[in-house]
Parts: C-alpha cells; sequence; structure tokens
C-alpha cells in the first residue's frame, strides 16, 4: 500500500526540483526523502528517479504519478476534514494571523470558493505584520497559525517549539513610472537604472538591508527620494512620477494607471511565505486549508507587464 505521505514528499520534489530542496521545504533531511521515494518506487514498481553520483532526475512516469497525487491527497484530506467534523459535531475556531497583502489576494478568494464551505473552519482573523503575528504564538494564547514572509534568510525568528511549513514565494517587481517612456517590455539592466531616483524601504529593517545588498551586488547606489514601507503607497508615488520601486507581487493587485512593471535579471528577490504553528496542534482541517491556500499561491496570475 502507498504511503500518503510519501506522495506528498513526491510532490515537493517535483514542485522544487531536487531532494535537498524538498527536504528543506517539508523539515527532513535529503537522506530521508530520499529513502522515503525508493520505499515509493518499491511500492509502485516504478522507477521514479534516474539516479547519478549527484543528483536524482525525475522521470517521466514520477511527473505523471505526482499529477495524480495532487488528486488523491486531496481528496483524503477532504475525507478526513469530513470525518472530523462528524466526529466532532462541530466547526473548528481558527485563530489565524497573516499579513496584509496576503490577506488582500488569497484569503478573500478562498473564502469564496466551495471547498472552504466544506472544511468546516470558523474563522478568526488577525492582519498583521509578521513579528506581530509570531507574537501572537508565542504568548500561546492569541493565534493558533501564523502567515508570514521573510526576505532572504534573515529578519525573523520563532520559538523552537514552533512548526514551519513553506506555502509559496512572492517575487518582486521593479516598478517604473509610465511617464519615464520604458516599456514594459524593454529589456533594462541594472545598470541602466543606478542613477533614476528610487523609492526604498525604511533603513535599518531585514527587508531593507537585504534590498541595499542586492541593489550594492548589481552596483547600485540609488538616489532615495522616498522612504516607504507601504507597497500601495510605493505604487501611487511611482505612478505620480517619484521614482522607481521594489514591489512584491502580491502587493500588485490594486492595479495603478501610470506605472510600469519589469522584469531585470539582476534584480531577482523574493518573499518566501511561510505557515507557522505550534507543534503538535495541527489538525487535517487546518492542513487542508493550507493546501487550498498554497494551491491559490501557485495558480494566480497577478504578473502583468504592465500594473
Amino acid at each position: 500500500m502507498v504511503n500518503p505521505i510519501h506522495l506528498r514528499t513526491l510532490l515537493e520534489v517535483i514542485r522544487h526540483g531536487s531532494f535537498a530542496a524538498a527536504a528543506t521545504r517539508l523539515g527532513y533531511t535529503a537522506s530521508a526523502v530520499s529513502q522515503q521515494m525508493s520505499a515509493l518506487e518499491r511500492d509502485t514498481g516504478v522507477t521514479l528517479f534516474a539516479r547519478s553520483a549527484r543528483s536524482a532526475v525525475p522521470t517521466e512516469a514520477a511527473v505523471v504519478m505526482s499529477r495524480h497525487a495532487a488528486k488523491v491527497l486531496t481528496d483524503i484530506d477532504t475525507l478526513l476534514a469530513a470525518t472530523a467534523r462528524a466526529d466532532a459535531g462541530t466547526t473548528q475556531e481558527l485563530r489565524l494571523g497573516i499579513f496584509p497583502s496576503l490577506a488582500t489576494f488569497a484569503l478573500p478568494r478562498l473564502l469564496r470558493t466551495p471547498e472552504w464551505r466544506k472544511l468546516g473552519i470558523s474563522l478568526k482573523v488577525f492582519v498583521a505584520e509578521p513579528s506581530q503575528a509570531i507574537h501572537g504564538l508565542r504568548t500561546g494564547g492569541d493565534l493558533d497559525l501564523a502567515l508570514v514572509f521573510q526576505v532572504g534568510q534573515g529578519g525573523l525568528a520563532w520559538p523552537s517549539s514552533v512548526n514551519r511549513q513553506w506555502i509559496g514565494d512572492d517575487n518582486f517587481r521593479v516598478i517604473l513610472p509610465e511617464s519615464w517612456g520604458i516599456s514594459a517590455d524593454a529589456s533594462v539592466t541594472a545598470s541602466q537604472l543606478a542613477d533614476m531616483p528610487w523609492i526604498m524601504h525604511h533603513p535599518g529593517t531585514a527587508d531593507a538591508t537585504i534590498i541595499e545588498r542586492l541593489f550594492a551586488s548589481c552596483g547600485m547606489h540609488p538616489r532615495v527620494v522616498a522612504h516607504c514601507d507601504d507597497f500601495n503607497a510605493s505604487l501611487e508615488l511611482a505612478a505620480a512620477g517619484l521614482g522607481a520601486a521594489l514591489v512584491p507581487e502580491l502587493a500588485m493587485l490594486h492595479k495603478s494607471d501610470g506605472v510600469v512593471a519589469l522584469d531585470v535579471p539582476e534584480i531577482r528577490l523574493a518573499r518566501s511565505i511561510f505557515a507557522l504553528q505550534i507543534a503538535g496542534k495541527q489538525t487535517t482541517q487546518v492542513r487542508l486549508f493550507m493546501d487550498q491556500l498554497a494551491d491559490i499561491l501557485k495558480d494566480r496570475s497577478i504578473a502583468p507587464k504592465r500594473v
């Protein structure tokens, strides 16, 4: 019989391209992921990876199996959630901490789906920045689940009693005023943007430090015309022609006239979105909630050339 845990691990390996990357997302070691994939191959009688001394490349059979596994796992979770509701005879309250741009985009879309109504979750929402949400978990009484983001490898810390699950990535885009006359499909390098006015994060924050290091690695020392940590304000200021800005895609859903979004090869940055929960308190309903949220992030189409 196939172990559903092994199917979940297979999905992560296919999504992230390697045993090591999947292990990081799942909280395993790369060796544990490799052992699970070997067990899955034995259970199914199918070769899923072409292994060499340095890599394990998914076969076509692995890709096909992952597609079927996603549906099977969703069906299993839905069944378990329904069973849990029947056993409990009531809905489960979930006190959720969520950062503003995720609350603006992903959560409302999930709440409008038929799948949400089947979960049997009574949601109590606290919209807050990641540090505030983590504090809610630390106190042990304010929150059950915190959805937070982390830019790069720094800026956030959480107790060892908290489990972390990766939900998705939110890529940053370079935003320019349309009045500058650069088209959305233009090929622009970092050096061409170096002397332009920029709207930047307030100095001293973890995100600002990471962005400053990224710019410095590209030889950019921008002329700062505004400090702003509110992405909606940054978009409006850019639309008014004040300067360029670096804005994540989730914050670009409320489109502003007068700005252009560019992909600049040297300026690659994303914030990783994580679900944090006290160890041992995750239920089937909560896990399914996080899976559905991850699907919405994965399927979103919010990166137009012009916003």
